[in-house]
C-alpha cells in the first residue's frame, strides 16, 4: 500500500510542487492503526513520517524542476532562513497541542489553502515580493504551519508566490526546493521530540516510522519526474484548478474522520 501511495505522492509532488504530505498524512492516519500503533501516537507519527518522506520526495522533485529551469534561487534564498526556523518551530508546537486536535487543525489549514487558491484565480498577481524582513516573516509562517500539518509547504508557498506575480511553473519549482528545507527542519524536531516516548513501534526513529517511510520513498522519488513533465504541458489556470480541488478533497476527508 505504501508503494502505491508513493507513486501518487511522487506524481503530485512533481505536478504541484508539494512534498506529498497532503496525501501521506491522511493515508497514514488510516493505515497506522492497522499495524497496531497506539491511537495517541498516530497523528505525531503520521506528521513525522510525512515530513521525512518529503525530504526525499521534494528533493527529487526539485532536481527535476531544476533541469527544466523552473526554480528561482533568489526567491528560495530569501525564504530559506524563515522556512527552516519555522519548520523546526512547527514540530515544537505539535508537541504542545492535544493529540485529538491535530487532525482538525490539519483539515482547517488545508481548507484555508484551498480557499486562498480559488480566490487567487480571480485576481492577477502583480504585487512585488516583500522586503528581506517580509520574506523572512512569510517563510517563518509557512514553515510553522507546514511542519504542524506534516506538509512540505508547497501548498502554502505556491499560492504565496503566485499571488506575488511569479509564473506558476517557477512557483511550483521554487516551492519544491523550499519544501525540502522545511521538511528537514520539521523532521529533525519530531525525531528529537519522539526520543524516549513510550509505546513507539519497532523500527522508529523518534516519531518517524521507518517501514512506512521506505515504502513511500521507494516509488515517490522515481515518479516525481512524471509530474514535473506535466507542469510544462498544462496551462497555469488548469494547474490552479487541480491544486484547489485537490486541497478541498483532502480537507473534507480529514473533517469526516
Amino acid at each position: 500500500m505504501c508503494l502505491l501511495l508513493g507513486c501518487l505522492v511522487g506524481t503530485m509532488a512533481g505536478l504541484l510542487g508539494i512534498g506529498g504530505g497532503l496525501l501521506v498524512v491522511p493515508a497514514l492516519v488510516v493505515l497506522l492503526p492497522k499495524v497496531g500503533i497506539a491511537p495517541e501516537l498516530i497523528m505525531h507519527i503520521a506528521l513525522a513520517t510525512s515530513l521525512a518522506s518529503i525530504v526525499l520526495t521534494s528533493g527529487a522533485s526539485a532536481r527535476n524542476h531544476y533541469k527544466l529551469g523552473n526554480i528561482d534561487f533568489s526567491v528560495v534564498k530569501s525564504l530559506a532562513p524563515g522556512v527552516i526556523i519555522g519548520g523546526l518551530g512547527g514540530s515544537v508546537v505539535a508537541e504542545l497541542v492535544p493529540t485529538e486536535l491535530l487532525p482538525r487543525i490539519f483539515a482547517i489549514i488545508v481548507l484555508l489553502l484551498a480557499c486562498q487558491m480559488l480566490a487567487s484565480m480571480r485576481f492577477s498577481g502583480q504585487r512585488p515580493l516583500p522586503s528581506a524582513a517580509g520574506m523572512f516573516g512569510s517563510g517563518s509562517l509557512i514553515g510553522v504551519v507546514s511542519s504542524l500539518a506534516g506538509i512540505g509547504g508547497g501548498s502554502l508557498t505556491v499560492p504565496y508566490l503566485s499571488w506575488h506575480g511569479m509564473e506558476m511553473r517557477r512557483a511550483i519549482g521554487s516551492a519544491a526546493f523550499s519544501g525540502a528545507l522545511i521538511a528537514v527542519a520539521g523532521m529533525s524536531g519530531f525525531i528529537v521530540a519522539g526520543v524516549g516516548t513510550a509505546s513507539l513501534p519497532a523500527f522508529s526513529l523518534g516519531y518517524v516510522y521507518l517501514p512506512a517511510l521506505f515504502g513511500i520513498v521507494l516509488t515517490s522519488m522515481y515518479t516525481t519526474r512524471f509530474g514535473a513533465a506535466l507542469v510544462s504541458k498544462l496551462p497555469t489556470l488548469v494547474l490552479k484548478k487541480i491544486f484547489a480541488v485537490f486541497l478541498l478533497f483532502v480537507s473534507i476527508r480529514m473533517f469526516l474522520g
